[in-house]
């Protein structure tokens, strides 16, 4: 029997329709994609599908939130859900294009960051390579954010890191308003 993990589509059983109600709607009303692939779940679906950190509540600023997901989505190559955040969110987090650029094509010390935010990057880098922190950037991480500014961070990366893999695994298709990821840019010497 094939189990394929897809978007589930309207009519919704009562269940699957009432958990749908909680997730915030795109454009029109629209539930997107990635949400509707949780609804194969309803476990998963009410738990929020790993999107409850999305909230006015956050130790977190909304620019340091969007850093730390548009990071962890690039770093599992997510394109979807990247796509997504930059469309929503990246414009309300004032994120330059080069910035928005950055969280998938430079490393953490990229000029276009505040000292700070290159510190956030080089933490969630490392975070998503080895699950830990080097003593140096935690010593450093402890002394920049609060005990619960850094647990929120933890949980962005690993609440981003399994809806990376839900995005990836299902192949859900990109939302038609969401970007691609940029192009790596081209050598020096093939430019000539």
């Amino acid at each position: 029997m094939n189990h394929t993990l897809t978007p589930l589509e309207p009519p919704y059983a009562p269940e699957i329709a009432e958990l749908l109600e909680r997730y915030p709607r795109g454009r029109d009303g629209y539930i997107i994609r990635l949400f509707r692939v949780f609804a194969n779940s309803t476990r998963f679906l009410g738990s929020k599908g790993a999107t409850n950190l999305l909230d006015r509540d956050s130790p977190l600023t909304l620019r340091e939130r969007e850093i730390v997901i548009l990071r962890v989505t690039a770093n599992r190559d997510c394109e979807y859900e990247w796509g997504v955040h930059v469309a929503t969110f990246a414009a309300a987090a004032d994120l330059t294009e080069a910035q928005v650029a950055a969280t998938r094509l430079a490393a953490s010390d990229a000029p276009c960051w505040s000292p700070g935010e290159r510190l956030l990057l080089d933490c969630v880098d490392q975070l998503c390579h080895s699950a830990t922190l080097s003593d140096e950037t935690r010593q450093r991480f402890q002394q920049h954010w609060t005990a619960e500014q850094q647990l929120e961070i933890f949980a962005l990366c690993g609440n981003y890191h399994l809806i990376s893999c839900v995005a990836n695994v299902s192949r859900v298709a990109r939302e038609a308003d969401s970007p691609r990821f940029p192009p790596p840019a081209e050598p020096a010497d093939a430019a000539r």
